[in-house]
């Protein structure tokens, strides 16, 4: 029996919504505005076809048309690039030492940002998300007259459920089972704007893999550590943040370094983040319990004794765990982020070095430690999110 079929309209329909995506897709990969015959042969579409589909997509106000020029014989063309003020989507990111928001536009650009700096560890969710709704209608009162949010992307420092709704546990804030969208103070901030939570480090890696919707990073493969009081981690294999089964996958900070060392508050002892986290560093160097990683440093490069230990301490944790998880995931690459990135001189040639003589295969590969500058990464990723799915279903956008 000859296989069933699909209705010609729908299997035109589906055909339109695919090459919709690759045409916006092509459009925001490149790296610098490209034109309809450029799309055409990336694609492998007709030119006719490639321009319908654009003439949908500047209707729709997710591509604008630059003014034309001439690179040759022939018409000039018309460069394309992606909107800068129709849509756009909110990236949010609370931790123990920061709540911070940002807005994205589809280029990947920060069109503004707010931020604080409160003390959350033990304090109660309502505390943080309130202070977090006056920083979304601090940036929806800066928002391009007429754009539209897609949605909002929160960062949290701990595990979430894998419907992306709930925050099931962030040992450093104490925040236990938090839905964010119950507290009155977010949701009357978003007023409507679809929310979604997603772990800190994971959407800090996300935005170094893919820093602008539809635009691949440098890196592709990497471990992504995140240091704030404590240690956050994710896996990216091939682009991709590797989240698990159940969405717990690269929690770095709770590896064991000492089996039998410090307690841990995720009720373990031992765990990465009691000897690089921040809290734990300050607390070896013996500064205030406010004391920064920036001020650490200084005090180590002014000869501090306790400051320069609790750097040492710090780099030889990284560099054991590291060196344990590159053997199981076989990558190259680790990315320094978030407040950890103060020590990234300091700790990077340490770190190294444990590569070097701890992983296995280090004779074949090419070990290297970056630093991500970004240190809200976690809010840009948690705004690419909504913006990368506009990107590759550009259809469903286009028909509300």
């Amino acid at each position: 029996m000859a296989p069933a079929t699909l209705p010609h309209s729908a299997r035109q329909s589906t055909l339109r919504e695919t090459n919709l995506g690759l045409v916006l897709t092509s459009v925001c990969a490149a790296p610098e505005p490209v034109s309809r015959a450029w799309v055409a042969a990336t694609t492998g579409m007709t030119r006719s076809t490639v321009s319908r589909l654009v003439d949908d997509l500047v209707e729709g106000g997710l591509l604008e048309e630059g003014a034309a020029r001439l690179a040759g014989p022939g018409r000039p063309s018309i460069p394309l690039l992606p909107t800068a003020s129709r849509v756009g989507a909110l990236g949010l990111q609370v931790n123990a030492a920061h709540v911070a928001a940002r807005l994205l536009n589809l280029r990947g650009e920060v069109l503004a940002e707010s931020r604080s700096e409160p003390d959350l560890v033990g304090s109660e969710p309502g505390e943080g998300l309130k202070l977090l709704g006056t920083h979304i209608a601090e940036l929806r009162g800066s928002a391009p007259a007429g754009m539209r949010l897609l949605g909002a992307g929160l960062a949290v420092p701990g595990v979430v459920d894998r419907a992306g709704r709930k925050l099931l546990k962030a040992p450093n804030l104490g925040w236990t089972g938090v839905d964010p969208l119950a507290e009155t103070s977010l949701s009357d901030a978003l007023e409507g704007i679809p929310l979604s939570l997603g772990n800190e480090a994971n959407l800090a890696a996300h935005a170094i893999a893919q820093p602008r919707p539809g635009r691949a990073g440098e890196h592709a493969d990497f471990v992504y550590v995140s240091g704030e009081i404590g240690i956050g981690g994710a896996i990216v294999v091939e682009g991709h943040v590797q989240t698990g089964e159940r969405g717990f996958a690269g929690e770095i900070g709770h590896v064991t370094y000492l089996p039998d060392g410090d307690p841990c508050p995720c009720g373990s002892r031992g765990c990465l983040e009691r000897y690089a986290g921040r809290l734990a560093m300050i607390r070896r160097a013996g500064l205030p319990e406010g004391s920064t990683l920036a001020h650490l440093r200084a005090r180590a490069a002014e000869g501090h004794e306790g400051s320069a230990t609790a750097v040492a301490v710090a780099g030889a944790a990284l560099g054991v765990v590291l060196a344990g998880v590159i053997n199981v995931v076989d990558v190259s690459t680790v990315v320094l982020g978030g407040e950890i990135g103060e020590l990234a001189d300091e700790l990077s040639p340490v770190v190294q070095e444990a590569l070097r003589t701890r992983v296995m295969a280090a004779p074949y590969m090419s070990l290297q430690v970056v630093h991500d500058e970004d240190d809200i990464g976690g809010a840009t990723g948690a705004a690419l999110v909504h913006l990368d799915a506009l990107v590759s279903n550009p259809a469903s956008f286009l028909e509300l």
